[in-house]
Order: structure tokens, then sequence, then C-alpha cells
């Protein structure tokens, strides 16, 4: 078979499949191949609503059933059109819970050709809590996965992972078990969140919300805020405002409400009993945040089959650096510059966290990605990229730094229109920190043409002349690279900084 000759792919990867049925959806997931952070080739789900009925039933609807085999048939013709290497199949509460499931699971693995690993309720909530700890950056706190026949619940400390526990909570369950009652919904609900003692050891840490249905809550909490950035990674809001907001999704009577459009029409039923679930587990755990996570079971399993040292790289410098590789003029320079721009930082009274120490790399690796764009439009190219791009493992703050300090490098040191909305994302301080960095690289791109070898021999020093603050150091062999450009550029750096500086050839 002739592969395609395109250069938009990682070399030397091939893909894998996810087949993920879960009780309200059946999706597949084809990955760009085994990655700290990675990326999605192609996304399909079918809401087959298997876990229909179980509550009373007991057994699987024949209807959803037929449409699940259906899908199922479809993914695998799709996982092998992508070329996927394998596919790995997770079946959750509605398979492993009703009478016909091991009927359908022979089926499906008769369609698949592979075998369907059907977990229990407590390898849910493990593969969830990879999910987390593989897409945030320390996580601390506990996880809840809301699929549409359980709730499973972990608590989380970096990378160590507690006892999950499962709950009969899930949307669809839930709802066909009050048949549309809030109240009887919520008093169910309550009923076995107290049962959850690991909740008591969340107060005051992050709640990760996990599941589709959640992450329409949080689709629709941004709709209604007009959130500039609609990226669900990593989405906060505090407890406080999540509790009003969920009384607001029970109480409000009114499904016409512009912003439920962000929601599918299959969603919005379930939003209600999702609110519910949520608003119980809320009140006992007492999180000072919640944050809803894009990555859960499908992830975390693959985060499992890493290498060790896989699992301990940074996600979001692979993923950065992935980019760099696929999109920039030079991977090596965009590092070059990364470790450069630390060194440069203690001159102007910067003392990073690990974190900002992070951000700060990840827009080195990114600086160069919009290059073959028209020179008016790099910069707004780099920002929407970065501001769009499935990163994990950074905070929307983060990736507002991220996105405006290549805005900056690009088009110059001043806020304008096309900054307003990232900016009320990042803090302040991320927002000056982004124009220093963009500052740097405004100066240091006109020496290195966006080639490696030149960056690693420059350097601020401290001045001795009682008119300076700071000497730019060039060796002599660079003289040439002298101009008035190069002045107008260190000029505005200094501006920006208030220091005095200058280039000193040597």
């Amino acid at each position: 078979m002739v592969e395609s000759e395109a250069q938009g792919r990682l070399p030397g990867v091939a893909p894998v499949s996810v087949v993920d049925i879960g009780s309200n959806s059946v999706r597949l997931v084809v990955y760009e191949g085994h990655s700290r952070s990675p990326t999605i080739l192609f996304n399909e789900k079918v809401l087959c609503g298997l876990g229909k009925g179980i509550a009373l039933t007991g057994k699987m609807d024949e209807e959803s059933v037929a449409r699940a085999l259906a899908a199922l048939h479809r993914f695998k013709a799709l996982s092998d059109q992508a070329r996927a290497s394998t596919i790995y199949v997770l079946a959750t509460a509605a398979a492993r819970e009703a009478s016909n499931g091991p009927q359908f699971i022979h089926q499906a693995e008769s369609i698949l050709q592979r075998k369907v690993r059907v977990l229990s309720g407590e390898e849910e909530a493990r593969f969830s809590a990879l999910g987390i700890v593989s897409g945030f950056f320390h996580p601390d706190g506990i996880a809840g996965d809301l699929g549409g026949g359980s709730l499973e619940l972990i608590d989380i400390r970096e990378r160590e992972i507690g006892k999950g526990i499962t709950l009969p909570l899930g949307g669809l369950r839930l709802s066909e078990y009050a048949g549309g009652s809030i109240e009887k919904a919520r008093s169910f609900a309550r009923k076995h969140v107290k049962t959850a003692k690991l909740l008591s050891k969340g107060e005051g840490r992050t709640f990760y919300a996990v599941g589709g249905t959640w992450r329409n809550i949080a689709k629709l909490h941004m709709e209604m805020r007009k959130y500039p950035l609609h990226m669900m990674q990593g989405y906060e809001v505090s407890l406080e405002e999540m509790i009003r907001f969920l009384d607001q999704i029970v109480e409000s009577k009114d499904s016409k409400d512009p912003a439920l459009q962000a929601v599918s029409k299959h969603r919005r039923s379930l939003l209600p009993f999702g609110a519910v679930a949520m608003r119980e587990v809320l009140a006992a755990m007492k999180p000072s945040v919640i944050s809803f996570s894009a990555q859960g079971v499908r992830e975390g399993y693959l985060y499992s089959l890493l290498t060790e040292v896989e699992r301990n790289s940074d996600p979001l410098l692979v993923a950065a650096g992935e980019l760099a590789i696929l999109r920039a003029r030079s991977p090596e320079h965009a590092r070059e510059l990364a470790e450069w721009t630390g060194r440069m930082m203690p001159f102007f009274g910067i003392t990073e966290t690990e974190e900002e120490s992070r951000y700060r790399q990840a827009a080195c690796l990114l600086a160069d990605i919009s290059w073959r764009a028209h020179p008016d439009y790099r910069g707004l190219q780099a920002l929407n990229i970065i501001a769009h791009t499935s990163f994990v493992g950074i905070t929307h703050a983060g990736r507002a730094f991220i996105a405006l300090a290549n805005y900056f490098r690009f088009e110059g040191l001043s806020d304008d229109g096309a900054t307003g909305p990232l900016s009320t994302i990042a803090t302040p301080q991320f927002v000056e920190r982004a124009k220093l960095l963009g500052g740097l690289l405004r100066v240091v791109y006109l020496f290195s043409a966006s080639m490696p070898g030149v960056v690693r021999n420059l350097s601020f020093r401290r001045s001795t002349n009682p008119d300076l603050d700071l000497e730019f150091v060039v060796p002599a062999e660079y003289h040439d690279f002298a101009g008035e450009r190069l002045d107008g550029r260190l000029q505005q750096l200094g501006k920006l900084t208030n220091r005095r500086l200058a280039f000193c050839f040597e």
C-alpha cells in the first residue's frame, strides 16, 4: 500500500484506536499514536443509550443493542481505514451489569475481532483517575466520572491514586429511576453520596469533573458567562459559583434559552440530573474549585500503557515539542530559545516557579509555528493555534500567557483588540511576563534568522557603566548583525522593562 506523502503527522508513529462502550454513548477515538500527550486523529460517537432501562428491567434495550452493534461495524471499518495498529475496546457499567451483557460482549468481540475489556467500577475509577494524572499538572483532589449508568469517585494526590468506588448515579440511570422527578433524583443521589466516605477528605481541594454530561454543564456555563476561550480541559469554577449554577440548571423551566444551543439535543434532558448528582457530591466534599477534564477513561487507559519514563515526562512540553517538529523552521532553534530565555529571566528580576518555567519553555517551543502565514497575520495565527490546540497539563491562564507571548513576539509589545479576550483570562502578571518574553524573542530572532547556533552565545550582563543597567553581550564575530532595527528592538525591550540597555560587541 502506498502511504500519503503528507508531512503533517509525526514520523514513525502508528495510530491506535480506542472503542469506548459506555452506558449512554459508544465512541471510537483514533489517536495519532501512543504518546504522553496523544493527539486525536479521528473521533466519532453514537448515542445508543445501552443503559436505558437497566435500572428497571436489568437488561440492555434491544434497539439500543442493535444500534451499538451497527456502530461497532462502522468503527471497525474506520479504524482499519485510519491504519490503526491496534484497537483497544473498553466497556463500562451497562455491559457489566446487564443480564444480556455477556451476549452483547460476545457479539462485539466478533465484530471488532478484539477482546473487550469489561471494566469493574473500581477499574473504571482508576483509569478515569489516570486520565486526570495524564492531563493535569500536580493534580490534588477527587475525580468524579459521571457516565450514563454510574458515577466513579477516586482520590488523587500527584501520581498516587486511592481506591475507587462506584455509585449508581449515572445521568441516564438517575433520570429513569426518578421518573423525571428532580426531588426523587435528589433524594436518591443524596442517599448514595452519603456512603462515599472518601469525599470527606476532599475539603478545600479540587474536584475534577469527568464525563459528557458534566462537560456539557461546563459548556453551558461558558456560554452563559460569554467566556472567551471555549476549551474544556482545565476550565475552573469556584464552589460557590458552581453551586449557584447547578441550582439554576435544576430549577430552570426554559428549554428555549439560546445558551442551551451549545448543548446537544440528546444531552439536554440529562443536564438537570447531572446537575443533581454534582450538587450532592460538591455539598459532601466542599472543594475549593471544580476543574473540568476533557480526558477520562480512554486517555487514562492509554497512559497506563506508557513506559515509566514516558509517564513521567511533561505532557505540555511533549506536545509543544511535537508541534515544533511539525511546524517550526527549526525545532532545535526552538529548544535553544527555551534554554536561553530561562538563563536571561533573572537579569530582569524574574524568579520563576516550576509552572511558570514550563509555560515559558512551551512558548519558546511554539514561537515559530506560524512562520508560513503572511507576515501581517503571523501573530494572530500563532495566538489562535495556541489558544485552541488541545494541550493538557496547563491552566487557562497559562494557555493565555503562551498565546500572548507569541502574539507580542510578532506584533509588538502593545495591547490591542486581538489580545483583549485572552488578557481577561491571563493574570496581570502573566500579561506582563508575556510581553517580556515576547520582547526578548523580538531581539534574538533578529540574530538567529530562526536557525540554531547563534542564540546560545548571546547574553545579558549587569553593566559597570553608570548610564546603563544591562549590556547585551554579543561576540565580536557577530558584529555584522548590528543595525538600526536591532537597536530599535532592544530599546523597546528597555522601555518595557524600565531598564537602560545597550549592545556590547566583544
